[in-house]
């Protein structure tokens, strides 16, 4: 090739290089996604959706907006993933249950309802409103992060109860005939008794009369007939007065009627009323002492409503007293009360306990502890990394490389040392912010709604993306009335069809395993009617109908029952509702004149219509309400 060629050829391919750099930055667009990129806007510290292309002031509160601090980088979240999606390969980011919500794994298998977990892709788990933030300004917010962990779920509750008696315990002295006390031998409350010890002796004309006929029986010569009968009539009558065997025995030895008879104590304790004095005259059924033993009392605390979970019978609780702060007494809770007090909205819990030397007075109050244990292990948040918002809580991630994603988790109950359990939307060992996330929430509103303005479209397929869960591989609780793939659990049994659970477990009341069910089944579910067949609750099973209760005959789940709505009360017959059809004279001026059936108008000899097809359809349904309520109160008069 000669040097004139080559000088061709260099001209050539230079002049080709040209022309196509002239039409990248010259072709339709291109400045404009220039500009979109470098693009400047500004928004106001005090309300972050107030977002404008150039400075100016606030137009609610008159603030001088501030310039938006870009993302590291450079570049915008559109670009950046669009550019980092093309380059690279779809990634499983975990594996998730088409059934169990919030059941992750890290790797293949099948769920706990033996079904197979599907992939959830990292790029398909990215949330749009993750956001980056710089070192320096991470340390000037003061972000601080903690670890989600696993652990029991505890709870520890602490209230205030009163020391009371035993009522089971508890024991008055009567009598069962009219009398007078002739002496005492326990004349002070407070005095300890024990079973069988004389208490008081009293007079009572009708004892001296029982003890006559008995002896009177005892002294009828063998062989006369009805003497047993009678001997024994006036025995039991000694008894009904409870005359104790041993004094019917020194009857029987003496022969001889006792002015007085001695009541002995029915059982050991302590005598906390005394109403009786030497001399005073008792009417029968009068209280005279009661006596309580002391050696096991009853505490009554009062639990709120938000604890009753916590609280289970049998379970240990621990009093300790204000003048003897050394020691802690243990006992256990034996009943529950079934109502709750509507002024205080707190529950009555009874705990009994041993009381060795008798620390524990009725009348003291008492500081309790109970100890509440409800999961061996469960993943826990610490409940500053919460944000609570209506019926949404969600979190912050931390992730690497000073990015932050925020996350709608489901909360369980509170547990020990201030944190919650989590039922979905974080995994154990991730790390979230525990302080400064509320600058971390303001800065993800502000970058969504920046989203929003630059890309409209991309900004609303990334909102629906966040809004159904995929990041998390769980949807929201609030998703069970709008989603017709959300999950309810219910109890297997028929009585307990009216309680919903929104996690998998046991039935609080018969310990059975909850079975999950979809909305369409839950409607199926009818409380209070008969019950009319037993089926599976996976909706491709719904064709198994067995008359018992059991288990499923091709996947082995537990069986719900379907029942039939109960009989709807049918309302009463209205005589004044309007007829269908109604018929009226097609004359305005006749539309007095009404029927329910067929005929000719008697004013003017036209044939009856239809009541609807008429324009005063109105005035003639009034005017037959009218006519048939004055026809009822004449009847009923």
């Amino acid at each position: 090739m000669t040097r004139n060629a080559q000088r061709a050829s260099l001209v050539l391919l230079s002049l080709v290089v040209l022309s196509t750099a002239a039409w990248f930055f010259l072709r339709p667009g291109a400045a404009d996604h220039a500009k979109t990129a470098d693009a400047q806007f500004y928004t106001c510290g005090m309300h972050p959706t107030v977002i404008q292309s150039k400075p100016g002031n606030c137009p609610i509160c008159g603030m001088k907006l501030t310039p938006v601090r870009r993302q590291p980088g450079g570049t915008s979240p559109s670009t950046n993933a669009t550019s980092s999606g093309a380059g690279r390969e779809h990634k499983i980011k975990y594996y998730k249950s088409t059934m169990l919500l919030g059941e992750i794994s890290p790797g293949p298998r099948k769920d706990s309802m033996g079904m197979d977990m599907v992939p959830v892709y990292e790029d398909a788990a990215q949330d749009a409103s993750r956001i980056s933030i710089d070192p320096v300004t991470i340390q000037n917010m003061g972000i601080r992060v903690g670890l989600v962990t696993t652990g029991p779920l505890r709870r520890t509750i602490r209230t205030v109860g009163v020391i009371d008696f035993d009522e089971s315990a508890l024991a008055d002295v009567t009598t069962k005939f009219k009398g007078w006390i002739e002496k005492l031998y326990v004349d002070a409350t407070g005095q300890q008794v024990h079973g069988s010890e004389p208490l008081f002796e009293i007079y009572s004309p009708e004892l001296v009369s029982a003890q006559t006929e008995y002896l009177l029986a005892l002294n009828q010569a063998p062989g006369t007939p009805g003497t047993e009968a009678l001997k024994v009539t006036a025995q039991t009558k000694l008894k009904f007065f409870d005359i104790s065997d041993d004094q019917i025995a020194e009857l029987e030895k003496t022969r001889q009627a006792k002015k007085t008879l001695r009541v002995t104590a029915p059982r050991d304790g302590i005598v906390v009323e005394k109403m009786v004095v030497e001399g005073q005259m008792v009417d029968a059924g009068m209280k005279l002492y009661r006596l309580a033993d002391l050696g096991i009392v009853w505490v009554q605390s009062q639990v709120y409503e938000q604890d009753l979970e916590f609280v289970k019978l049998g379970q240990e609780s621990v009093v300790s007293l204000s003048y003897l702060p050394d020691r802690k007494f243990r006992g256990r809770v034996t009943y529950v009360y079934p109502t709750v007090d509507e002024k205080t909205r707190t529950a009555r819990v009874r705990m009994e306990f041993h009381n060795p030397g008798y620390f524990l007075k009725p009348g003291m109050f008492a500081t309790v502890e109970l100890q509440a244990e409800l999961e061996p292990s469960v993943l826990l948040v610490p409940e500053a990394a919460v944000l609570r918002s209506g019926q949404k809580n969600t979190v912050f991630v931390a992730l690497e490389g000073g990015r932050f994603e925020p996350r709608i988790v489901v909360l369980g109950p509170r547990s020990e040392y201030d944190r919650y359990q989590v039922l979905s939307g974080l995994q154990p060992g991730e790390r979230v912010v525990t302080s400064g996330q509320f600058m971390l929430d303001s800065e993800s509103q502000l970058r969504e709604a920046i989203q929003k303005m630059l890309q409209p479209d991309s900004s609303t397929r990334a909102a629906n993306a966040v809004s159904t869960g995929e990041q998390n591989g769980v949807r929201e609780a609030g998703a069970f009335s709008g989603d017709s793939n959300a999950v309810a659990y219910i109890c297997p049994m028929p009585e307990h069809l009216t309680i919903k659970y929104e996690h998998p477990g046991k039935c609080p009341i018969c310990s059975m395993t909850l079975v999950p069910v979809s909305p369409a089944t839950l409607a199926r579910l009818q409380p209070g009617g008969r019950i009319e067949h037993y089926t599976c609750p996976m909706p491709e099973h719904s064709d198994v109908k067995l008359a018992k209760a059991g288990k499923c005959p091709k996947c082995g789940m537990t069986l719900i029952p379907v029942m039939l709505p109960p009989p709807t009360p049918q309302a009463e017959t209205n005589s004044s509702a309007n007829p269908s059809p109604l018929y009226t004279c097609p004359m305005a001026q006749h539309a007095d004149v009404v029927s329910d059936q067929p005929g000719t108008c008697p004013k003017c000899g036209m044939k009856l219509v239809n009541a609807a097809e008429v324009k005063h359809r109105k005035i003639a349904e009034a005017t037959w309400r009218t006519q048939q309520a004055t026809q009822s109160s004449a009847h009923q008069h």
